[in-house]
């Protein structure tokens, strides 16, 4: 198996629970990389017997970080429409609520459609840069093939403050995977903090709150296969312990996959 199927396999147990375990290849500064547990997250909702359409909406509030071992998740469908499927999920370990999400799924059809973001312009293409570097930083880092066009994680954290946090950088699971829902909302929290870029200086964050946006079918995931996808990602505002993250991730194609934003703890 894939080291990312690995880390969001769940164990069907009954009535909507299911049991996950953290895994060490994506293993955080502390805890779990928050991307994995978003997944895990959303996987109980596909993996639901009740579950209908694919997901246009996942948020994710992180409530504390996991230990390592094993976990639940109980998914609960809240209401289900003609074409929209609310659902309410809840991640545990020891008694306690780690995290909590709600989801909406929805039946696409065929309508009117027009793009009005678009991708950065004159952006080299992934073969054309270097794989950031991963020695030294966490383990889940390992398992994404990172290429900035700019704005990359400092490999030196010398607090020489830059103008903004913006990044631009093609990534894939790696080894490769071919994209889906999954893999897409954990890629969506794979853009390293914008404090860290901005400030190039370490400080204790921690994920408070992650939304994602699927812009993307089965069918155009599908045709994504396993290359890379861009992302861009900025903050809006740093103040008082929080900052926030707006990211977009693109296919290769052009065709907007997914958008995320977030907001983010600090100490500084």
């Amino acid at each position: 198996m894939h080291p990312f199927d690995t880390a969001t396999l769940l164990e069907p147990l009954s009535d909507g629970h299911f049991r996950g375990h953290t895994s060490p290849a994506y293993a955080n500064m502390v805890g779990p990389f928050g991307g994995v547990t978003a997944a895990c997250v959303l996987q109980a909702a596909l993996q639901h017997p009740a579950r209908q359409g694919d997901p246009v909406a996942l948020t994710v509030n992180f409530a504390a970080a996991l230990a390592d071992g094993d976990f639940e998740l109980v998914a609960r469908p809240l209401r289900t429409n003609r074409s929209t499927q609310h659902w309410s999920v809840e991640l545990s370990q020891g008694g306690e609520i780690a995290a909590s999400g709600s989801a909406v799924f929805a039946l696409r059809r065929e309508t009117w459609s027009a793009p009005e973001a678009a991708p950065p312009a004159d952006i080299p293409p992934p073969d054309a840069l270097v794989r950031s570097p991963v020695f030294g930083r966490p383990a889940w880092t390992r398992h994404y093939d990172m290429r900035f066009v700019r704005g990359p994680m400092p490999e030196v954290f010398d607090a020489a403050h830059q103008a903004d946090s913006h990044s631009e950088v093609w990534t894939r699971d790696e080894p490769p995977r071919p994209l889906d829902f999954v893999s897409l909302a954990a890629l969506c929290d794979s853009f390293f903090p914008r404090i860290f870029v901005r400030r190039r200086e370490l400080a204790p964050i921690g994920t408070v709150s992650l939304t994602t946006y699927f812009h993307a079918d089965a069918a155009l995931l599908a045709a994504q296969g396993a290359r890379h996808v861009l992302g861009t990602a900025r903050a809006l505002n740093f103040r008082n312990g929080y900052f926030d993250q707006s990211a977009e991730v693109w296919g290769d194609d052009r065709q907007l996959l997914a958008s995320s934003h977030q907001i983010v703890y600090y100490r500084a």
